[in-house]
C-alpha cells in the first residue's frame, strides 16, 4: 500500500501503560505489515520526535500520559505530521475523566454522580460526608490514568481516605464516583460508526487491571445479549458521548447499566488497546473486519 508512504507506529512511551502499549503497537505493526504497508516501530521514550522527519504519517498506539492526552498530538500538529485518532482537544478531554464527566453532565448525557478529591485540598476527615453524599459506596479513580490503574472500591470513610491517598500517587485529581451496581459494556467507534456492543463479565469486584489483562476467566459477549433496539440505543449514545468530547477517528466508549436499566457513561478511550484480542478488534470482527483491514482503515483516515 504505497499511498501511505513510510509509517511510524508510535508505541511504548513512558506512561504507566507502557507494557500494554508495546503489545498493542507490535500487533498494529504486524497488521500493517501483513497488509503491505511500509510500517516501522517508533518508541518516543527511546528516540527524539525529530527523527519522525523521515516518515510520512504516524499510527499512534501510545496509551496514557504523553501519548493519549493531547501532548503528542500537539507535537505532531506542529510537525505537520498526519496521525491517527483524535486531535489535541479530543485526546486531552478524553484522558481527563473529571472534565469528560463534567462535559457530559452539562450536555444532559447520563453519567453517575461524582466528586473530585484534589491533592492538598482533600481532608480525610471529610470522607464520611463525601461517602454519604454519593450513596455510601464509591469507585475511586485517578483522573488521568487508564487500564484501571489506581482504581479502588470504598465503602467506609477509612477505605475512602486510603483509596484517595493511593490514587494521589498517580494523579493530583482523583475522581470519586457513585458506585454503579450493574453490568459493564463497551462500544468501539470506527469513523462515524459505532460497532457492535461488547459486554464484559468478570467474577472480580469490578473490571479491573487483572480482569482486563491477566485473567482467563473474563467473558466477552459479542454479540451482547441486549435486545436489538436497546443495543441500537446504546450505540447511538456512545457515538454522541464520543463526539461530545471532541474525539474523532476511532476509539472506545465504556458504559455501565444500573439494575433499573439506566445507562451510565464511564469514559472515552482515545487510543484503546489494540492487540488482536483487545475489545476494538473483537467488535470489528463481529462485522467481518479482520485485524489488517481494521488497522489500515484507521490509517486511511489520515489521508482523507
Amino acid at each position: 500500500m504505497t499511498e501511505f508512504g513510510k509509517v511510524a507506529v508510535l508505541l511504548g512511551g513512558s506512561s504507566a501503560e507502557r507494557e500494554i502499549s508495546l503489545k498493542s503497537g507490535q500487533a498494529v505493526l504486524a497488521g500493517l505489515l501483513k497488509a503491505g504497508v511500509d510500517a516501522h516501530p517508533f518508541d518516543p521514550s527511546e528516540r527524539a520526535l525529530t527523527e519522525l522527519a523521515g516518515f510520512d504519517r504516524a499510527f499512534v498506539v501510545l496509551h496514557g500520559r504523553g501519548g493519549e492526552d493531547g501532548t503528542l498530538q500537539g507535537a505532531l500538529e506542529h510537525m505537520a505530521m498526519p496521525y491517527t485518532g483524535s486531535g489535541v482537544l479530543g485526546c486531552a478531554l478524553a484522558m481527563d475523566k473529571v472534565r469528560t464527566k463534567s462535559l457530559w453532565a452539562g450536555q444532559g448525557l447520563p453519567t453517575a454522580a461524582f466528586e473530585v478529591a484534589v491533592e492538598g485540598r482533600f481532608k480525610a476527615e471529610t470522607a464520611s460526608q463525601m461517602l454519604s453524599r454519593l450513596g455510601g459506596k464509591v469507585m475511586v479513580k485517578p483522573a488521568n490514568e487508564g487500564s484501571s490503574i489506581g482504581m479502588a472500591i470504598a465503602e467506609t470513610p477509612e477505605q475512602l481516605a486510603q483509596a484517595i491517598a493511593a490514587a494521589h500517587e498517580f494523579d493530583r485529581e482523583v475522581l470519586v464516583e457513585q458506585w454503579i451496581d450493574g453490568p459493564e459494556f463497551t462500544v468501539a467507534i470506527l469513523g462515524e460508526r459505532a460497532l457492535p456492543v461488547i459486554e464484559m463479565r468478570t467474577d472480580n469486584a469490578f473490571y479491573d487491571y487483572q480482569a482486563k489483562y491477566q485473567s482467563n476467566e473474563t467473558r466477552y459477549l459479542c454479540p451482547c445479549e441486549l435486545p436489538e433496539q436497546e443495543e441500537l440505543e446504546l450505540r447511538a449514545l456512545a457515538l454522541t458521548a464520543f463526539r461530545a468530547v471532541g474525539a474523532s477517528g476511532w476509539g472506545r466508549v465504556d458504559v455501565m447499566r444500573t439494575r433499573d436499566g439506566r445507562w451510565q457513561l464511564l469514559e472515552v478511550n482515545a487510543v484503546p488497546g489494540m492487540t488482536e484480542t483487545s475489545l476494538v478488534p473483537k467488535a470489528a470482527r463481529a462485522v467481518g473486519i479482520d485485524f489488517p483491514t481494521l488497522v489500515t482503515t484507521i490509517l486511511a483516515q489520515t489521508v482523507e
